[in-house]
């Protein structure tokens, strides 16, 4: 049964969360934890959205706008004790890739923006009996906000740039587990906590939409230095599993993450400076159910569908999505007595959403029918 609880979560493991609520890319699960003796995994992920949209009031495209993307992902599992284990996580839980492609009539054409994340998780988990245990640890994660550029024609038009320094914050994770090895029955829920970070750098403005990036001064009444907080959303993980027949397992997840009142507001964005590049009103709830099969001694295949619930109202333009559906296969397959090759893909039909024309009420742009593919590989080595 340990075979195909490992394929269950190959899907997980090597595929991303594309597209999904606010700028989660990579759902962080303390499953490292529950491996037994020496674990070495390594990841690698391939997410290709397609996201573009039409102004309401005309025919006129914006282009697709989601850049395909990538990200590798490391875990360690180690037996210090009986009891006591130690687990180790590099991944990255957020991002945001967003490029408006250039030329045309659509009001952002040209606008970007790149947010990168990289995240260490340093936990432990302690057997307190057969059947429950705790675990808990430190995570440190890494933030880079980027070549952000903006060019609109509302408020008289304007483009505006912002280059942030790379930051740093701590925050922690908690969680018990509850479980039954005869039956491969296990719950685990986990706490992760808000993680503060302050950024520094610089951004300005132009009163002209379509100004060049370069151009855009940085200094004097225009430009200056961009100091601003963001404070990553908390979020609450609760993942089952149970044997359901023979060879047979049925595993799921709910995870609510705190999206409601985040936003990144530099302070010269838009250029009365009280708007903000991003921001969210609404609590993302994401659900998953799948099931997995061992098909012999050395192969076991999963299948799963994940869910997220529109919001409604109207989203960013750097990140005009609302939901999503997605469907995946995974498959595990035992190279050697210690080595395991896993991967899978995913297919996510993106929610429908609406833009807005700066703050007044009025529909832009609807993005409608919009569509991501996540592929991973994954490699596991038992010492």
């Amino acid at each position: 049964m340990n075979r195909i609880a490992a394929a269950s979560a190959a899907l997980f493991a090597s595929t991303a969360i594309a597209q999904a609520g606010g700028l989660d890319r990579n759902q962080t699960t303390p499953g490292i934890l529950f491996e037994e003796g020496t674990y070495v995994e390594l990841g690698f992920s391939f997410v290709n959205p397609t996201v573009d949209g039409t102004l309401a009031s005309a025919p006129v495209p914006s282009g697709d706008i989601a850049s395909s993307y990538n990200f590798a992902t490391l875990s360690y599992h180690h037996q210090v004790t009986e009891d006591l284990s130690f687990g180790l996580i590099v991944d990255a839980p957020y991002g945001a890739d967003v490029a408006y492609p250039s030329g045309g009539a659509y009001p952002f054409a040209g606008s970007q923006a790149e947010v990168r994340s990289q995240q260490l998780t340093l936990a432990l988990r302690y057997q307190l009996n057969q059947n429950v245990s705790v675990y808990g640890g430190l995570r440190a994660l890494r933030v880079q906000a980027n070549d952000v550029y903006v060019t609109a024609p509302s408020s008289g038009g304007f483009s505006y740039r912002l280059d942030a320094d790379t930051n740093t914050g701590i925050g922690y994770m908690v969680g018990g587990a509850y479980e039954i090895p005869e039956i491969a029955l296990r719950v685990a829920m986990t706490y992760y906590s808000e993680i503060d970070l302050d950024f520094s750098g610089l951004e300005g403005i132009a009163p002209t939409a379509g100004e060049a990036r370069a151009s855009i001064p940085t200094s004097g009444p225009l430009g200056g230095a961009a100091n601003f907080s963001i404070t990553t959303p908390q979020s609450i993980l609760l993942e089952a599993q149970s044997g359901i027949a023979a060879n047979t397992l049925l595993f799921g997840s709910v995870r609510w993450t705190n999206w409601d009142g985040f936003s990144i507001v530099p302070g010269r964005y838009p250029p009365d400076g009280t708007g903000a590049l991003t921001d969210y009103d609404d609590d993302v709830w994401t659900w998953t159910l799948g099931v997995g099969h061992r098909v012999n001694d050395d192969l076991a295949v999963s299948a799963s569908a994940s869910y997220e619930e529109e919001q409604g109202g109207f989203s960013g333009h750097l990140g005009p999505t609302d939901g999503r559906l997605s469907v995946g296969i995974g498959a595990e397959y035992q190279l050697t007595d210690n080595v395991s090759l896993a991967g899978g893909v995913q297919y996510i039909q993106i929610g429908d959403a609406q833009t807005e024309v700066g703050s007044t009420g009025v529909a832009l742009a609807n993005f409608n029918n919009n569509e991501a593919v996540a592929a991973g590989i994954r490699i596991g080595i038992q010492f």
